[in-house]
């Protein structure tokens, strides 16, 4: 998933003067036209009047749809706005999310699922370029177990941004492979097309709506 960055306050929601405004302008511009329509209409054989109300009335349903389309644009706008200013005490905790995470000599803690009819369950981590790192046994549990980030000899890892599968097998075959939820910490929260996202340790972008759970970080 790719998100960029987005300046709410570069934002531009049209106001009740503009949208006058630009209404009111069409307004009399739809008059000129409809004046010299009148003018130039044939004199044997002229335009029912019935039509010129249907004009009007076009115009007018014109004018209050954009009217309404705008007043929508901006209660969206509003409420994203206070929908991330909700979210503003989530920077600096921890959310529980399925993504990447980044390591950088912290342990980070893993919370797998594990499908319930499996009789092995393995931590499969992949670095960056999507290769894999390592591959370790878990219990047949759903508690949160920590990765500490280091080789089978004891060596760290480099710094970087890992991704955790959790494989589970029964009699051997795999029955359930799906990225496990990772808690990692919160440092900003954007707005992005109407969304509210979350940008974690490492520059990892998450959908709010993606968090499962959150806590003091």
């Amino acid at each position: 998933m790719e998100i960029s960055s987005v300046a709410t306050s570069a934002s531009f929601v049209p106001t009740a003067e503009t949208s006058e405004a630009v209404i009111s302008s069409d307004f009399e511009t739809f008059l000129k036209m409809l004046t010299v329509q009148m003018e130039n209409q044939d004199p044997l054989n002229p335009t029912d009047s019935t039509e010129y109300a249907q004009q009007l009335a076009t115009f007018s349903g014109v004018e209050q749809a954009v009217l309404t389309n705008e007043l929508l644009s901006s209660l969206m706008v509003q409420m994203n706005t206070s929908g991330m200013a909700q979210m503003a005490d989530w920077v600096g905790n921890e959310a529980r999310v399925a993504a990447p995470a980044y390591f950088d000599g912290t342990p980070i803690t893993i919370a797998p699922n594990p499908a319930a009819v499996s009789d092995t369950v393995e931590l499969v981590v992949y670095d960056e370029a999507g290769e894999e790192v390592q591959r370790t046994a878990l219990p047949l549990s759903a508690e949160p177990v920590e990765w500490a980030g280091t080789s089978s000899d004891g060596t760290p890892f480099p710094d970087g941004t890992y991704t955790f599968n959790v494989e589970s097998f029964s009699n051997g075959e795999v029955i359930l492979n799906e990225t496990a939820d990772v808690y990692a910490r919160v440092n900003e929260v954007r707005s992005e097309n109407g969304e509210s996202v979350l940008i974690l340790e490492g520059n990892v972008a998450v959908l709010a709506s993606d968090v499962s759970a959150l806590r003091k970080g």
